[in-house]
């Protein structure tokens, strides 16, 4: 089959992502951060401290996860009985990440779970999101459709492109008999 790209044997590589490339960094740093204070913690204050901290945080998250999920269902089953659809905001998404955040292990994650609870915290992360994803659709939308039909194609394994169309009838035409398709 061909492709109309060039075979060579050093054909290139496609680029990581930024994300893809210091995400396993980000990570290994986050977790050597949370061991080092735990163990600053249970050397200055003990070990059982350390637990009744982890435990604490645990059993906080999980109230807090239940409570968000508890307002999301309610605030949809209220917009369902009006007719409409349920109110845009990521407040009990964020309320629930917060909650997961204390779930986890570690005295970093707790923090940033407690900063997740605060209003205003909760506020100012929903307005960047919105925001980076206004920018990201209008970037997308920006190119038109020939940019989309461009982004459709199928990559191969090897990196190369193939560019095509499916076209399926699936009605027959007036007293045409078509047998089942197989595969």
């Amino acid at each position: 089959m061909t492709t109309g790209a060039p075979t060579s044997p050093r054909t290139a590589r496609p680029r990581r992502s930024r994300l893809r490339r210091y995400l396993p960094l980000g990570i290994a740093v986050w977790l050597a951060l949370e061991i080092w204070l735990l163990t600053l913690v249970a050397g200055a204050a003990g070990g059982l401290t350390v637990f009744l901290l982890l435990g604490a945080g645990f059993v906080g998250g999980s109230v807090v996860i239940k409570r968000a999920g508890r307002r999301a269902f309610q605030s949809l089953n209220e917009a369902l009985q009006r007719g409409g659809s349920p109110e845009r905001g990521g407040g009990n998404g964020l309320m629930m990440l917060g909650g997961l955040l204390l779930m986890i292990p570690g005295l970093v994650s707790d923090v940033a779970g407690l900063l997740l609870l605060l209003p205003p915290v909760q506020r100012a992360v929903s307005r960047f999101t919105e925001n980076a994803l206004d920018k990201r659709i209008r970037t997308a939308a920006s190119g038109g459709l020939a940019d989309a039909f461009q982004q459709a194609r199928i990559h191969r394994p090897d990196g190369k492109v193939v560019p095509g169309e499916v076209i399926r009838e699936d009605r027959p035409e007036p007293g045409e008999q078509r047998p089942p398709l197989t595969r």
